[in-house]
């Protein structure tokens, strides 16, 4: 079941509107978006909040992933929101559905719970942020303007873990890897130690499998990074870490 607004505003280049932004501004100078939640209560109060903060314009709410990505592709939105019901698993499938065929809109995950795996995927798939219904409404409407405004919002737990893991990353960045990718974890096991100058045999014995298994692994990598030798791996390996920080 969807809902759809119908008489709202053509779209606008919505940086600049989310810089400008104030509250009762008209019709033209709010932030489209879309809320997609299955609960339909929980729904309507967030819809509800944001619709008399003054600063967002609700064009659509779906109760589905289809729904929700089929209303993000058609309206193009500055914003949608995202509800994580139970594991959060069909949630996170949506906003990657939703920024792989429109990556100009931002997704922001919804949940009930700090759940820091749950918060990992979201980003992992394409989320610009990651917010707790127990925030409030204002909180959560000052954290999508931040987000329309090319920021990120993550949580402390989150930001605490990213960094702990970068003090641990080697001053070569092997081991560091794109929140994104088309990589497996295994893969990118295989190409950290691919990058630190490890043989197939050294590989094997490092990750217990055989050299057969090593090397198609090795294939599938080279593959999907567009190479064709280890040593051209190594450096699209180092253009991808090295862009983390752009």
């Amino acid at each position: 079941m969807l809902e759809l607004d119908l008489d709202m505003p053509a779209a606008d280049p919505f940086a600049d509107r989310a810089a400008g932004l104030s509250r009762g501004g008209d019709a033209a100078s709010r932030l489209r978006l879309i809320v997609v939640d299955a609960d339909p209560l929980a729904r309507r109060g967030v819809v509800d909040a944001l619709r008399l903060d003054g600063r967002f314009v609700v064009v659509a709410q779906a109760d589905g992933e289809l729904d929700g990505v089929e209303l993000a592709l058609h309206y193009r939105p500055e914003l949608v929101v995202v509800a994580a019901v139970g594991d959060g698993a069909d949630a996170v499938e949506t906003i990657e559905r939703i920024t792989s065929t429109a990556p100009e809109v931002r997704a922001v995950l919804l949940s009930a719970t700090e759940d820091l795996e749950l918060e990992m995927n979201a980003v992992r798939a394409g989320a610009s942020g990651f917010l707790r219904r127990s925030q409030g409404a204002a909180s959560i409407a000052h954290s999508l303007i931040l987000v329309a405004r090319g920021e990120s919002v993550i949580s402390r737990e989150m930001t605490s873990h990213l960094l702990a893991r970068l003090r641990r990353t080697p001053a070569d960045g092997n081991g560091l890897r794109p929140v994104k990718s088309t990589l497996t974890d295994r893969e990118w096991e295989i190409l950290d130690l691919i990058c630190s100058g490890a043989s197939t045999r050294d590989m094997a014995d490092e990750l217990v499998l055989s050299t057969e298994t090593v090397n198609s692994h090795v294939k599938r990598i080279l593959r999907k990074l567009g190479v064709h030798s280890r040593s051209d791996a190594v450096d699209i390996a180092g253009q991808m870490r090295s862009e983390i920080f752009v």
